[in-house]
């Protein structure tokens, strides 16, 4: 089948061709960015000794469970439409995907037992601290998504792509207010009032919250 404008590599072709007419106008002081980039590192390196434990021990209990790699990779849409892979412990089968990618509903029937565990407690996405180290994102912003998805959304919402004018995040405000219990226009709205009114206050805002997500396992499927 002939590639059309609705592909993920069409897409953002285009999307990166056009980026610089319409990038929003940028409205953080010029020390926002070095603050960020600072508070990044610094909350990887006070999280990386508990992370790198909790990835070795549910690796191996992932490994017990189900055959298949620990981990996996998938490619991601960041910064201005730049692909990146994320690496994150596997949560489902390894054949999770045969009949096509989808997002995960309640109750999936793909998610192994101990992968309900790491996605209600968010410890799927620790690997992603590597993402945060190499700059590709941050720790707080809006969650990448997938190329297709974003192909998708952008069709159907108006201004979704505004989402990649600020990097991705490992957590952000859509995933403190709700999570995957949102719609993509609901998440949309909330990462926009994060990206214009985004500051080293919010930042912190949204660590601390999502400290309690991850105890109390809100919007997780």
């Amino acid at each position: 089948m002939q590639g059309t404008d609705t592909s993920p590599t069409n897409f953002y072709e285009e999307y990166a061709s056009t980026l610089e007419t319409s990038r929003p106008r940028e409205t953080q002081p010029e020390y926002y960015s070095f603050l960020k980039r600072t508070l990044d590192i610094s909350v990887v390196a006070l999280a990386l000794p508990v992370a790198l434990f909790l990835i070795f021990i549910f690796a191996i209990i992932i490994k017990m469970e189900t055959p298949g790699p620990a981990f996996f990779m998938q490619q991601r849409v960041g910064l201005h439409g730049k692909y990146f892979k994320v690496i994150k412990l596997r949560s489902m089968g390894v054949n999770a995907e045969k009949n096509g990618a989808k997002w995960a509903i309640v109750n999936d029937p793909r998610v192994t037992k101990v992968g309900r565990f790491i996605r209600k407690t968010r410890i799927d996405e620790l690997p992603q601290l590597l993402n945060v180290l190499k700059g590709d994102m941050s720790f707080v912003g809006p969650r990448p998504e997938r190329p297709m998805f974003t192909a998708e959304f952008n069709q159907e919402i108006p201004d979704f792509t505004k989402r990649l004018s600020v990097k991705p995040g490992l957590t952000g405000w859509a995933q403190v207010n709700g999570g995957y219990d949102i719609t993509p226009k609901e998440k949309l709205n909330l990462d926009l009032y994060y990206i214009n009114n985004r500051s080293i206050k919010i930042d912190l805002r949204i660590l601390f919250e999502t400290i309690k997500v991850v105890f109390n396992g809100k919007g997780a499927r």
